[in-house]
């Protein structure tokens, strides 16, 4: 399906070494944006890149971990060397940990909460420059969120978790009262039940069968019909924004 307004955009998108970051990338680049792709994971990022450019796209494959400032302001210097000013940035990297909060497993809270919302805060505080300068010229400038049902749907075991995603959907909203009167875009994405690596995350033996049993029954949005999503909402013309989408299979209630 060919987007409108994409050809030509400059665009970041974290987590892009699998699942919604990957597919957001390639379909981002198949529809004539520049994009870096930002993950840890090189040679995944490499093989990926590699695919997108001989389709014909624009690629950089750029390592970088979100939950260091330092990688962060390292990987925006090679982005902007090699492609200048971004106007799309996408926050898909994320990482999922269900235990019970009485586990105390205090090194998996600091890694949710270093990914899943200070690596957001990192990419949109590198990038707001670009952004709002981008605005100011005219063009479409737009930040997108993934964050996850769990922002408002309580799940036993993952507390953690569903509060780093409450805390990406209000900071998409509070964002807006920020960047929406600089014309740029706000959108914020809460997808259910999704094909994706976050669940091979779940160490726990039981509540992986209990995942497993919940994505039999109901089954799971593919990545790339969540890109599609990610494709539509930035290709809006400028005066429209998205704010936020729930995204579940028609099964999931």
């Amino acid at each position: 399906m060919p987007y409108e307004n994409l050809a030509g955009r400059t665009a970041v998108v974290t987590g892009a070494a699998s699942g919604i970051g990957e597919a957001v990338a390639v379909l981002l680049a198949a529809q004539g944006a520049r994009v870096a792709l930002l993950a840890r994971r090189e040679e995944r990022l490499a093989a990926i890149a590699g695919k997108i450019r001989a389709d014909g796209g624009q690629a950089l494959a750029v390592v970088a971990d979100v939950t260091d400032e330092a990688s962060v302001a390292g990987a925006c210097d090679r982005i902007h060397t090699e492609y200048g000013p971004v106007d799309l940035v996408v926050n898909a990297a994320g990482v999922m940990l269900p235990h019970p909060v009485d586990a105390r497993r205090g090194d998996e809270w600091q890694r949710m909460l270093d990914t899943n919302v200070t690596g957001v805060l990192r990419m949109i505080g590198a990038f707001t420059a670009d952004l709002v300068g981008a605005a100011q010229d005219g063009r479409t400038a737009d930040i997108v969120n993934i964050s996850s049902i769990a922002a408002h749907v309580s799940f036993p075991n993952y507390a953690v978790y569903g509060a780093t995603k409450a805390a990406v959907t209000h900071l998409s909203e509070s964002l807006r009262g920020e960047f929406g009167p600089r014309d740029v875009r706000v959108t914020n994405i809460e997808p259910g039940f999704v094909e994706s690596e976050l669940r091979t995350h779940i160490a726990d033996a039981e509540l992986s069968r209990q995942v497993e049993g919940m994505l039999a029954e109901v089954g799971a949005l593919s990545a790339e019909e969540l890109a599609d999503l990610v494709a539509y909402v930035t290709s809006r013309p400028r005066r429209v924004n998205l704010r936020q989408i729930v995204a579940l299979p028609t099964r999931q209630v």
